[in-house]
């Protein structure tokens, strides 16, 4: 079978982020950036089940600018066998990004779309579902374990009141969570292989689809600072502080 796995390029979870000086979004320029840590557990999964045989070829594939091949290839070189950039300056939402996708699954056919739960930048948590909706197939989201077999997948996900375990007919989506398993230690090999593995470039309008964006950002700004704390005397100092200053009693 043949699974997919849509990976991001995103601000390096290491790097503070600062936003522009005229507060139109997050300042990019020569700052590291690197795969959205849930894709790369995505893509750890889907080599894993293709190393216990139950797979017979990843494909990673990503939308945004040139430079996401960099992150394409290091989807190939944790063990995806190919990629596929949908190559576009354009500002990407969830439902463009899943209007994208939906393209790539209808023209590559796989069985199975892994991808994280969300991405660090935006923090959406949309896409997959909404991927799931525009495809029709069934989907686990927020997966912390999955197994293969039958013609079904069988996924534990994370729910607030525990762990849940649904089991679902293939084709079908699974977004993955960080304790789904711990991604490998790229090596330089592998890293020089996958620079000889294909990867494909197609464009929105290749696919048919419109990314326009649907909503406008009207302002960026960072989060007011912190105040200092301070120390109180007694329980009656501190009730008191939280009812007359802080207001929360």
């Amino acid at each position: 079978m043949k699974v997919l796995v849509p990976v991001k390029r995103v601000v390096d979870y290491n790097v503070k982020v600062r936003v522009k000086s005229d507060q139109t979004g997050v300042d990019i320029a020569n700052v590291k950036m690197s795969m959205n840590p849930f894709d790369e557990i995505a893509v750890e999964e889907a080599t894993r089940l293709k190393e216990k045989g139950s797979v017979a070829e990843v494909i990673a594939v990503s939308c945004g600018v040139a430079q996401s091949q960099e992150t394409l290839r290091t989807a190939m070189a944790i063990g995806a066998d190919r990629g596929v950039l949908v190559q576009t300056d354009a500002e990407l939402q969830p439902l463009a990004v899943a209007k994208l996708l939906k393209a790539v699954v209808d023209k590559e056919q796989p069985q199975l779309v892994i991808l994280g739960k969300q991405a660090i930048d935006d923090d959406a948590n949309q896409t997959g579902q909404m991927l799931a909706a525009l495809l029709d197939w069934p989907q686990a989201t927020f997966a912390s374990k999955v197994e293969l077999g039958d013609g079904k997948v069988t996924v534990t996900r994370e729910v607030d009141g525990g762990l849940e375990t649904v089991a679902l007919k293939l084709p079908a989506i699974v977004t993955t969570d960080l304790r789904l398993n711990e991604p490998r230690y790229v090596t330089l090999p592998n890293i020089m292989k996958a620079k000889k593995k294909p990867l494909d470039t197609l464009s929105p309008a290749d696919l048919g689809v419109d990314p326009a964006p649907r909503l406008k950002t009207l302002k960026v700004s960072e989060p007011p600072a912190r105040k200092a704390g301070i120390k109180v005397a007694d329980v009656a100092a501190l009730v008191d502080k939280l009812k007359n200053e802080a207001k929360v009693v």
